[in-house]
């Protein structure tokens, strides 16, 4: 029996992040010993504080259906971290809780997005921005970041993408895959261009807000241009800076017609999230964050390690990480070349196959986060490993010819 698929798949890609952690398993199974760097999931484990509101909540009965849009409690937590974190106020309507925040894009889009529509993703960008505007029949539109510039979104290359076509602006900063912020004047000059165009929404995706680095601090763009809050949808989670990326709990704060639609479209696919996750996204959002500082300070050690290694390696460039828990090199100066085990190097596919089957480590070609030449790594491992995967991603290179 053959199926007819709805044509919004056709060509639909799988992210390139799966696919090589897929690779990496498959190895691993053959009994390989594989480094892997391809997912971005932290290695510590999540606060005892959630594990224990989540134990609790089951052994109190709280296992029935809960509000589509989040309990109450949540929302109250998620309003005043909101306010207390980012100076943005937020009523419960304003408030949606979803099954980690690709869900909530996968809302946003399919509540706003027709054929057609163009979608400005600052490039390089997180794989499931385009693929996702994609099943929704609209038009994903990068804007190259250069690495010269920090991989920061640049005010002129913003305005010169933006057309009548254009519905949402995606800013993912501090970004993934590149560890690029935005610091305040380059959100400032950002706005102005988003004045001029009264069409375009912006989704502000601030999962990595509180992975900054060198002193750094996490500005919202809906606090830097309040006159811009009514079409900012601000997006985070307890994924990242919580270690709670198998709790799938993220949550925005938007405008409320915004909000009701994208509820709406979760009542009809998912409903709402796991009551245990939800308890303990509360009490986690409660916790001193000695604990993030703790966490943030080890990937920035992490960062340092990563980088400088990185930078003493021959063919690869490697711009500072400004946060998240990445670092995203520049590979380019080997296309050309060909490995010790015989393979052509071609591009940055060719170049993560190759460092995957001959080195056994497992990184992520940049061309699946639109930026070619590049390779993204994931620093969120044990300094033993890293030092590992460095040293083995060193031999191939030095294997070159």
């Amino acid at each position: 029996m053959s199926f007819r698929l709805a044509q919004r798949l056709q060509g639909l890609p799988q992210p390139a992040t799966i696919a090589m952690s897929a690779k990496a398993r498959a190895l691993k199974a053959q009994g390989i010993d594989v480094i892997s760097l391809a997912l971005g999931e932290p290695d510590f484990p999540s606060p005892p504080e959630a594990v224990e509101a989540a134990y609790q909540a089951g052994l109190r009965g709280d296992t029935k259906y809960p509000p589509v849009g989040g309990q109450p409690a949540l929302k109250a937590a998620v309003a005043k971290k909101f306010l207390d974190e980012n100076g943005l106020t937020y009523a419960p309507e304003e408030i949606l809780i979803a099954n980690g925040g690709k869900q909530l894009i996968y809302n946003a889009f399919a509540a706003t997005i027709d054929p057609g529509d163009e979608v400005i993703v600052p490039a390089p960008y997180w794989v499931s921005y385009p693929i996702i505007a994609q099943m929704m029949g609209g038009v994903s539109v990068p804007v190259i970041c250069r690495e010269e510039d920090r991989f920061r979104l640049r005010a002129k290359a913003l305005q010169e993408a933006i057309t009548p076509r254009t519905r949402w602006l995606v800013m993912n900063f501090p970004n993934n895959p590149s560890g690029a912020i935005m610091e305040r004047e380059d959100l400032e000059a950002i706005a102005d261009v988003l004045r001029a165009a009264p069409h375009v929404l912006v989704m502000a995706d601030e999962i990595y807000e509180h992975l900054t680095f060198d002193g750094r601090r996490h500005v919202s763009l809906a606090a830097i241009a309040p006159d811009l809050k009514d079409r900012i949808l601000t997006i985070n989670g307890m994924a990242k800076a919580y270690a709670m990326t198998g709790w799938r709990v993220g949550f925005c704060g938007g405008p409320a017609p915004l909000i009701k639609a994208m509820t709406s479209i979760q009542s009809n696919a998912t409903s709402g999230i796991c009551t245990l996750a939800q308890a303990g996204a509360v009490a986690a959002l409660g916790t001193p964050d000695a604990a993030r500082r703790a966490m943030r300070d080890v990937y920035q050690s992490r960062r340092d390690l990563v980088v400088s290694a990185l930078r003493a390696m021959p063919h690869v460039t490697c711009a500072m990480p400004e946060g998240a828990f990445y670092a995203f090199p520049g590979v380019a100066a080997s296309f050309g070349k060909t490995s010790a085990g015989g393979r052509l190097i071609v591009d940055d596919i060719a170049f993560a196959e190759a460092v995957l089957e001959e080195a056994h480590v497992s990184v992520v070609p940049g061309s699946a986060f639109g930026q070619t030449g590049h390779i993204r790594l994931s620093v969120a491992a044990s300094d033993a490993l890293l030092v590992e995967a460095c040293a083995r991603i060193r031999r191939f290179l030095d294997g070159l010819h």
